[in-house]
């Protein structure tokens, strides 16, 4: 078993930067993949990164490509998203996620991770 717990969220103005961390415990994480997704009012959650448990290997979403970035440091047992040039529709509420490993999986959709933070809200303003 993994806990994780986000921080970080605030409100910031379009073209503004902010950072959130996923804080773990439990487990030994860095044995993990790392994931954020996002949850918008009204719509599904949605995978923004996904690092693995090297922090060799990131991958993004189309949406966030370029902005964003995952990052780790597996002695504070954390992984990061420095998020950059935000967007008004950035605004969601972000959710850290770690997958138990298993064969065949991109580890890109809500269904492939086990465990999930509480989530941390990110207002964009324009």
């Amino acid at each position: 078993q993994v806990q994780l717990v986000e921080s970080g969220g605030g409100l910031v103005q379009a073209g503004g930067s902010l950072r959130l961390s996923c804080a773990a415990s439990g487990r030994t994480f860095s044995s993990y993949r790392g994931g954020w997704f996002r949850q918008a009012p009204g719509q599904e959650r949605e995978f923004v990164a996904t690092i693995n448990w090297s922090g060799g290997s990131t991958y993004y979403a189309a949406s966030v490509k370029g902005r964003f970035t995952i990052s780790r440091d597996n002695v504070k047992n954390t992984v990061y998203l420095q998020m950059n040039s935000l967007k008004p529709e950035d605004t969601a509420v972000y959710y850290c996620a770690a997958p138990e490993t298993r064969p065949g999986r991109l580890y890109r959709t809500v269904g492939d991770y086990d465990y999930w933070g509480q989530g941390t809200q990110v207002t964009v303003s324009s």
